[in-house]
């Protein structure tokens, strides 16, 4: 099996700027993704390609199966995935903005339901294996996408940006419109496992993740329902969520033990989360 992917590899059709190797996935292995840190305010901000921070799910292309950003197997209909390219590639699976519970029912049945993984689509943002620069690998992405021709499979729009007022005034525009934030990435930036200031996220909020424990009952108009989740963080405080919820959210609520995602503004003396609000269970 190694050696046919290699002969495949090296008769694609394409030019590109640095080398490949295959790279795919054991059990319980997690992709080797490139994370973001925080962004902080830049001053040589026009060596960043900026992007869309796009709320779908995390989906990376060993060569020849998706996986989650936790190592777990999308099962994606094959008609999706048959023409993909036998190289890694990094990428988001995306229905559009606001959409994501939607994206994630689709994402986690086993046997796909091809009609709706008709409205999925697969934006690319860097090719993991690839041993050149940013600048480089996101050409190529363009290049590889163009070639390939398929209407589900795209590049994640990048631009630039000369000072932090335009990065600003950039994100309060896509946050108004339902985005989650920006993503800026070093140009001269090899591809580098986990964490790393050359890959960074700008929102006009943070989020951060705490585990379920309890519930609370709903009040008035919430009458009958869950009224918010009791979470735990990560240092151990406790505290409530009762915002950010879907009438059937609130019917059917997240388990207890489940891990979700929460937005939030700054934090008061007590180290607690201001103004927290639902947005998603963690994909496992």
């Amino acid at each position: 099996m190694r050696r046919v992917k290699i002969q495949l590899i090296a008769c694609l059709p394409l030019t590109f700027g640095g080398l490949f190797w295959p790279s795919l996935l054991s059990a319980n292995t997690l992709p080797p993704l490139m994370l973001a840190a925080q962004y902080q305010q830049q001053d040589n901000l026009s060596d960043y390609w900026v992007s869309e921070k796009l709320d779908g799910v995390r989906a990376y292309w060993d060569g020849e199966r998706l996986y989650t950003r936790q190592g777990h197997p999308i099962n994606a209909p094959e008609w999706f995935i048959h023409r993909l390219p036998p190289i890694p590639l990094d990428g988001e699976l995306w229905l559009g903005r606001g959409r994501f519970a939607e994206l994630s029912g689709i994402v986690r049945t086993q046997q796909p339901d091809h009609q709706a993984w008709q409205s999925v689509s697969y934006q690319l943002f860097d090719l993991p294996s690839q041993l050149s620069t940013f600048d480089q690998r996101l050409a190529d992405l363009k290049h590889l996408t163009e070639q390939l021709d398929l209407p589900w499979l795209n590049v994640v729009a990048h631009e630039k940006f000369a000072n932090h007022q335009a990065l600003q005034q950039r994100l309060e525009q896509l946050s108004q419109a339902g985005a989650e934030g920006l993503m800026l990435h070093r140009g001269s930036a090899y591809h580098q496992l986990g964490r790393s200031d050359d890959l960074l996220k700008y929102k006009l909020y943070e989020d951060t993740e705490a585990v379920i424990i309890g519930y609370s009952q709903g009040q008035g108009q919430f009458s009958g329902l869950m009224g918010a989740l009791v979470v735990r963080l990560n240092d151990g405080k406790t505290f409530k969520i009762g915002s950010g919820f879907s009438l059937q959210e609130r019917q059917n609520p997240p388990a207890i033990g489940q891990t979700i995602t929460f937005r939030y503004n700054g934090k008061t003396a007590n180290g607690l989360p201001r103004f927290a609000r639902f947005m998603r269970v963690r994909e496992e």
